[in-house]
Parts: C-alpha cells; structure tokens; sequence
C-alpha cells in the first residue's frame, strides 16, 4: 500500500470564502487510515466549514481536498455509502424500536452490515426492542452511531458527539467511539471538551482563524507552544528556604508552602536540581510529582479562544 493510499482525508490548500468574508484561509490537513483525529478550533475558526466540505455537503472556493481518494464535490452514491456521519444532538422521532430504525436504514445500502451485528458494536444489544423515546442520551448517541455504521464505513464524521451529556452518558460514547478502532474505521471528530480530545485521538488539530495552527499528539502540541509544567513535592520533605535562589524565583505561589511548586519548561534541569538539593541537606523527595501543561493550557495558547462555545 503507497503513502497516499493510506491516507484518508488529504487536504491542500483549502480556501472557502462566503462573499467578503474568509471562513477558511488555507487549511492543510491529512489523516491516515484507521486514526482517530480530534478536529479543535474556537467559535468562527472554520471548523464546521472544513467538515461540511469533506462530508461533501459544501462546496470549496479553492484547493484540492480528497476523502477516500475522491474529491467529495464531485462524490457518488457510492462514495457516500463509504462514509458515515453523526451529527450533533442526534434525536431519533416516531415510535419505533432501536433494532427497526436501524433496519430501515440498512435499507438505505447494497451490502449492510447485520442490524443484532450494529447494535452489538454500540452496545445497544440489550436495548435492541427498547422505544427511542425511551432511551437515554447515551443510548440515543449510540444509535446515532450504529446509524453512521450500518452502511459499513470506512471513515466517520462525529460532530460534538457528547454535547449535553452527564458523565456516565460520556463514558459510554466514549466506549463506543473506542471501539471503532477495532474495526479499522478512520474518525474525524469534532469537539470542544478537551478532556474528550486527549483521551480519544490519536492526533489533534487546531484551527484558528482559518488555519491549521497546530498538528500532532497532546505532548507535541505543548511542545510547539513551549508550554511549561509544574514541579511540586511536599514541603514537609524539604522547605523552601532550603531551594537555591533560581529555584525560589520559580515558586508559582509563595503561600503554597504546604505543596509548593515550581513552574518551569526545563523540567528535567530543575528536577535534578531539586535532588541535588534534597540529597545536600540530607533528605529525600519521594513526594516529588510533575504535571505537565493540560491539552486545554494548550489549547488556549494556541488560539487565544476563552470561549466554551463550538466553533463554526
């Protein structure tokens, strides 16, 4: 298999303008076959654009974009059968089961998977004769989930799939989305819960203001902004009128003397140094701890977004 056939979404260049204004400037994206990609960006950043056009439901001003190796402007009935997508919110109406709206929708495909095989995936087997408007949320996102699969996809979109829910609803759509690695399916998901980014992607990109800003793993991005991260231990091991002067000056807070912490970007310097510095006046830092930036430090850096709102 080339590097190219591996790819599953390929974006050059991606331009979209609605009359004066630029929703998209230039967008450069890819994502291989089988990964999981958090797409992350604040409130009008291009977003939502850049995800209608690869679901080909928008049309482009520029550049070249190829999902599953077509140009989704130009996709068939065919194409469209290789992609699924879950939109935000997705209510099910009409009083039918679980297991009979998404044997409706196998309708819809030459070559459906099984409807028990379906819900088995998202764990709705149990819930198979159970009424949609007696599911939960959880249970409502994963039949928007067995939906998108029914067709047996190779790449699926997920919009802000966890919007609204309460934690237990969370976890479960986070076990459905989990398994769709084992299926070998490509994800493309957007959202705006950092928590749900770093523990479901494999890579994340951020776009701001039209761009792609950012590209790779939660350590890399940090990286790219040299984000600092927080050195603590307890004080009750060594104070910190024992730290030499360049310590001091990194104590985040002078009246956290029961935890202190510094805050550094050379973490590995300062952490030798505060060894040496135990070890000097004759103790031990076995309560010595480092917690690097958070994905929604990151984040925050990278777009300057202060917002809680999804992005468009």
């Amino acid at each position: 298999m080339t590097a190219e056939a591996r790819l599953a979404i390929e974006v050059t260049g991606l331009h979209k303008r609605y009359g004066e204004v630029e929703a998209v400037t230039c967008v450069d994206l890819s994502v291989r076959t089988g990964e999981v990609v958090a797409f992350l960006g604040p409130n009008g950043a291009g977003k939502t654009t850049t995800v209608e056009i690869l679901e080909g439901l928008r049309t482009r001003t520029s550049g070249d974009v190829h999902v599953l190796g077509v140009d989704p402007a130009e996709a068939t009935a065919d194409w469209r059968e290789r992609i699924g997508v879950v939109l935000q919110g997705a209510k099910h109406e009409g009083d039918f089961t679980a297991a009979e709206i998404v044997t409706m929708w196998s309708a819809y495909y030459r070559s459906p998977r099984p409807t028990a095989e379906v819900l088995e995936l998202v764990g709705l087997a149990e819930a198979a004769g159970t009424r949609t408007r007696r599911l939960s949320g959880g249970q409502q996102q994963r039949l928007a989930v067995a939906l998108a699969l029914v067709g047996d996809p190779e790449l699926v979109f997920l919009d802000e799939p966890t919007t609204g829910f309460d934690p237990a609803a969370r976890r479960e759509a986070w076990q459905t989305i989990d398994g769709l690695r084992s299926l070998g399916v490509t994800v493309l998901l957007t959202t705006h819960y950092m928590d749900e980014a770093d523990r479901l992607a494999d890579r994340i990109a951020v776009i701001s203001r039209g761009r792609i800003v950012a590209d790779g793993t939660a350590p890399e991005l940090a990286a790219q902004v040299a984000m600092p991260s927080h050195i603590s231990w307890d004080a009750a091991e060594l104070s910190t009128e024992a730290l030499p002067h360049r310590l001091r000056d990194l104590l985040r807070s002078q009246d956290a003397w029961e935890r202190p912490a510094l805050v550094t970007r050379d973490v590995g310097g300062v952490v030798r140094e505060l060894l040496a510095t135990a070890e000097a006046v004759g103790t031990r830092l076995d309560s010595l701890a480092v917690q690097p930036p958070t994905l929604e430090d990151t984040y925050l850096a990278l777009t300057g977004d202060t917002s809680s709102g999804d992005g468009s």
